[in-house]
């Protein structure tokens, strides 16, 4: 029987775009309620309100910073005052910054990366573990990245990073064997997303031109699947999910159209 989210408490990190807003948009409209965290509190505060409209009886939001352990800890006693139990962790911050080759990489740019994808990761999950009930349907949720199963020029740091994710994940999938609490690294290749803009610091025109010729995943895709894991009967648990666009059949070879 799949696991309803009816009135369940759901927790995710980077909601003020991409696959956190979207997933706490596709949550909510399963009846979930719904805490929310990022740097962006204008967006935030509109995600929150997308979820109210989709159907979570409750959606809070709170300015996070998954890299500093302070904001991880303000977040989460906010969390607390809210509800004494979060059923579902989803960790999404994260994000690459840059595309330089190692012997060219900047300092601010790897602890960019490091920070969010792997000490925002385990930060917020040592944080959060105490609240997740140890009850059949619980799931954590980490969002990883094809990057974490292949490498490329320029990607070092940041395959390193994902990669560093999915290790956290089937370590965390070892210690809480006996639990009940499920865990589940879900990793998306080519995504259309604010993600382009952010490795290109804003140069919108270089953060299109990955997705030139192809159809990319979207972040309502990535949401979807994320659901999908969460429902799915106590007993069964997703570890890893590669989810791919079907132009991309490798991070080297991606079908492009000429038209």
């Amino acid at each position: 029987m799949a696991t309803s989210l009816k009135n369940k408490w759901v927790l995710i990190t980077g909601a003020s775009s991409g696959f956190g807003a979207a997933a706490a948009r596709a949550f909510a409209a399963e009846g979930a309620n719904i805490v929310i965290g990022a740097r962006r509190l204008d967006r935030l505060e509109q995600v929150a309100a997308d979820c109210k409209k989709a159907g979570a009886p409750q959606a809070h939001f709170h300015a996070l910073d998954v890299s500093k352990t302070a904001s991880v800890e303000q977040f989460v006693a906010f969390a607390k005052t809210k509800t004494n139990a979060i059923d579902i962790l989803i960790n999404n911050a994260g994000g690459a910054h840059g595309l330089d080759k190692i012997a060219d990489l900047k300092d601010e740019d790897m602890e960019a990366m490091y920070q969010t994808n792997v000490m925002g990761l385990l930060r917020v999950t040592r944080a959060v573990l105490p609240l997740i009930p140890k009850i059949p349907g619980s799931a954590i949720l980490n969002v990883g990245s094809y990057a974490g199963y292949e490498v490329y020029e320029g990607g070092g740091a940041y395959s390193g990073a994902k990669s560093a994710e999915r290790f956290i994940s089937r370590t965390l999938r070892l210690e809480l064997c006996g639990t009940n609490i499920r865990v589940c690294s879900i990793d998306p290749g080519l995504a259309e997303t604010e993600f382009s803009i952010v490795r290109f610091k804003g140069d919108k025109e270089k953060a299109k031109k990955p997705y030139v010729g192809t159809e990319p995943l979207h972040a309502e895709d990535i949401a979807e699947a994320m659901v999908w894991v969460a429902t799915r009967p106590h007993y069964m648990c997703v570890d890893e999910m590669l989810i791919k666009a079907t132009d991309q059949a490798s991070i080297q070879k991606v079908n492009r159209r000429t038209q």
